[in-house]
């Protein structure tokens, strides 16, 4: 369905054109490929570009099945059926914790985030599974302050977008296919994104910022 996240990310700029009006709007990709397309989505619509960063908590002996996800805060989003104990919860957070606090310093070097009091945030990824670090996303912004959430993906299951619409103000989707099995079958190049093109990325649009 998508060549790439780039392509991803200019028909999901399209699909959200007529919804953004007035002033005080912002993108913020989760790293790394949702930064990839969140960077597509503020060129076309002519809108600063930031990180937010929400990491998985996996599953005790499966680490790649997530049971939660926590913010930069420190904040713990559990999903509705995770099996683990306090303990293990609470260790696993501070390791990811710690895991967010390099990636934005890595990702921002040194630049301020963008302010997120009181403004309209367009929150992207290149696909939900779960939507575990979607809603720790979510969370996180309301909590400090956002006026608007919208939640923007190129393709996500149907019921993790229900999730989201529970959660956000808006949820935009290009498709919500019923036999969804991973976010990489709708990508005909899904090559994972490295930090170094994460940070290139939020590099060129913070010259741009500093330029105007």
């Amino acid at each position: 369905m998508f060549r790439d996240r780039r392509h991803a990310g200019k028909l999901l700029a399209e699909a959200l054109r007529d919804r953004i009006a007035g002033s005080g709007w912002v993108v913020l990709g989760l790293p790394r490929g949702g930064v990839v397309v969140g960077a597509e989505v503020a060129r076309a619509l002519g809108l600063p570009l930031d990180v937010i960063v929400t990491r998985k908590i996996g599953a005790p002996g499966n680490p790649e099945y997530a049971i939660g996800a926590v913010d930069a805060d420190g904040v713990v989003t559990l999903g509705a059926y995770a099996m683990a104990d306090h303990a293990y919860v609470e260790r696993a957070a501070e390791a990811e914790k710690a895991e967010i606090a390099r990636r934005l310093d890595a990702y921002r070097r040194g630049r301020p985030p963008l302010l997120i009091e009181g403004a309209r945030a367009i929150v992207v990824d290149d696909g939900l599974a779960t939507g575990l670090t979607m809603i720790s996303a979510v969370e996180h912004l309301k909590r400090h302050g956002a006026a608007h959430i919208v939640v923007a993906v190129p393709v996500s299951p149907p019921d993790t977008a229900r999730l989201l619409r529970a959660r956000a103000d808006e949820v935009v989707t290009l498709a919500e296919p019923s036999d969804f099995f991973a976010v990489g079958a709708f990508y005909d190049d899904f090559t994972q994104t490295s930090d170094a093109e994460v940070i290139v990325l939020l590099d060129e649009f913070a010259r741009g910022v500093e330029g105007e």
